[in-house]
C-alpha cells in the first residue's frame, strides 16, 4: 500500500486541540519534530533540525500500523478516534486496495513485538512512538500500558518519552 504516508500526515493534521497550527506545515514533519527535539531534550539547536516530510514508505507504514495498534489498545475505538480515522481516510484519498489494507489492520493489528522488530534506528523508533501517542486519547489503562510497552520495546528513552507526553499532552 502506498498511501501510508498520506493517510499517516491527515491523521495528525485530524488531530484536534493545540496541535493543529503545528500540522499546518504536515503531519509528518510535526511527528518527527516532535521525536527529534524528544531525543534531543531543550538544548537542541534550533537551525539543525532535519526536514522530515520525506518518510519512507516503510516507516510511514510503520507508524500507520503502530497509530492503529494504539488505536484499539483498549479494544475499542472511540468516536473521536473513528472521526480522525475516517477524516484522514477521507482526505488522503486512499483507493479500494488502500482502505481493504487499513480494515484488516484493524480486524487484526500489529502486536508491540512485531512493530518493535521493524524498527533500526532511535530516531526512528521516537518517531513511531510519537505516531502512536498522536493516535490516541490516552484516556484508558489499557492505552497507557500500550504505549509504555510500546516505549519499551523500541528502546524510546524513558525522558524521549516524557517529552513526546509534554508536547503532545498540551
Amino acid at each position: 500500500m502506498a498511501d501510508s504516508k498520506r493517510i499517516v500526515d491527515a491523521l495528525v493534521r485530524a488531530r484536534r486541540g493545540g496541535l493543529a497550527a503545528g500540522a499546518a506545515l504536515g503531519g509528518l514533519a510535526l511527528v518527527g519534530s516532535i521525536a527529534w527535539h524528544a531525543l534531543r531534550g531543550a538544548t537542541a539547536p534550533e537551525t539543525a533540525i532535519p526536514d522530515f516530510r520525506d518518510v519512507a514508505e516503510d516507516e510511514a507504514r510503520l507508524m500507520l500500523r503502530a497509530m492503529v495498534a494504539a488505536t484499539l489498545a483498549d479494544g475499542v475505538i472511540d468516536a473521536g478516534e473513528r472521526q480522525r480515522l475516517d477524516t484522514a481516510v477521507a482526505e488522503a484519498g486512499i483507493d479500494r486496495d488502500g482502505r481493504a489494507w487499513l480494515d484488516r489492520e484493524l480486524e487484526n493489528p500489529a502486536d508491540i513485538d512485531e512493530i518493535a522488530d521493524a524498527v533500526n534506528a532511535p530516531e526512528a523508533a521516537a518517531r513511531i512512538y510519537a505516531a502512536a501517542r498522536l493516535a490516541i486519547d490516552l484516556d484508558t489503562v489499557q492505552e497507557r500500558q500500550f504505549l509504555k510497552m510500546l516505549g519499551e520495546a523500541l528502546d524510546v528513552p524513558p525522558e524521549a518519552a516524557a517529552r513526546i507526553e509534554r508536547e503532545l499532552a498540551g
